[in-house]
C-alpha cells in the first residue's frame, strides 16, 4: 500500500513540475516592461550608440522582441541563427534585440558572448547589461528567455526556452497584429 502511495506521490510531484515549466514557457503579462540599460557591442546604427536604454529602443515606435542569452548556453546558440533569419525578414516590422546575460549566470563572459555573435554572423542589436536585478525584473528562469514587448512597452508574452522560426513568427504576428 505504501509504494502504490509512494508512486501516486512521485506522479503528483512530477504532474506539478511540468505544469510549473509549461507555465513558465508561455506566461502572459500584460503588465509594463522595467527598464534596462544595454551597453550595445553591435547594432547601433539600427537603435543607438554605446549604452541605450530599453524605453529609448521603444520610442523608435516598434515593438521589440527582447532575448536573453549566454555565449555557454546550448539552446541560446541553437535558436540565434533562427533569431537571424527572422531579424533579415522582418526588421521593418520589430525591433530583435540580444542581451547577454551569461556573465550573471556564470555561462561566460562579455568577450566569449561578443565572439560568438561574430562566429555565428549575427548582426541584429545585441549587448549586456550590468543590472544586477535583470533576472527578477524580467522574470528570467532560466535562457534563453525571450520577452515580446508592444510599441507602447506593454508586455504581451514572455518566452523561456529555445524558439524555432516558426514559433518566433508566430508571437511576432500576434505581437505586430497589437
Amino acid at each position: 500500500m505504501t509504494h502504490r502511495l509512494s508512486r501516486l506521490g512521485l506522479f503528483a510531484v512530477a504532474a506539478l513540475a511540468a505544469t510549473l515549466v509549461l507555465a513558465a514557457c508561455q506566461s502572459e503579462v500584460q503588465d509594463a516592461v522595467p527598464g534596462l540599460a544595454i551597453t550595445l557591442s553591435q547594432g547601433g546604427d539600427v537603435i543607438g550608440e554605446g549604452d541605450v536604454t530599453l524605453a529609448a529602443v521603444l520610442e523608435r515606435g516598434k515593438p521589440v522582441v527582447l532575448n536573453f542569452w549566454a555565449a555557454l548556453c546550448g539552446p541560446c546558440r541553437l535558436e540565434m541563427p533562427e533569431f537571424q533569419h527572422v531579424y533579415d525578414e522582418r526588421a521593418h516590422e520589430v525591433t530583435i534585440l540580444g542581451v547577454d546575460i551569461g556573465p550573471q549566470w556564470r555561462l561566460g563572459t562579455r568577450e566569449q558572448g561578443e565572439a560568438f555573435l561574430a562566429e555565428i554572423g549575427i548582426t541584429y542589436p545585441a549587448g549586456t547589461t550590468s543590472d544586477p536585478d535583470v533576472n527578477t525584473k524580467f522574470s528570467i528562469l532560466g535562457m534563453p528567455t525571450t520577452v515580446f514587448i508592444h510599441a507602447d512597452g506593454r508586455v504581451l508574452r514572455t518566452w523561456t526556452g529555445a524558439l524555432n522560426e516558426a514559433k518566433m513568427n508566430e508571437l511576432i504576428d500576434e505581437l505586430v497584429a497589437g
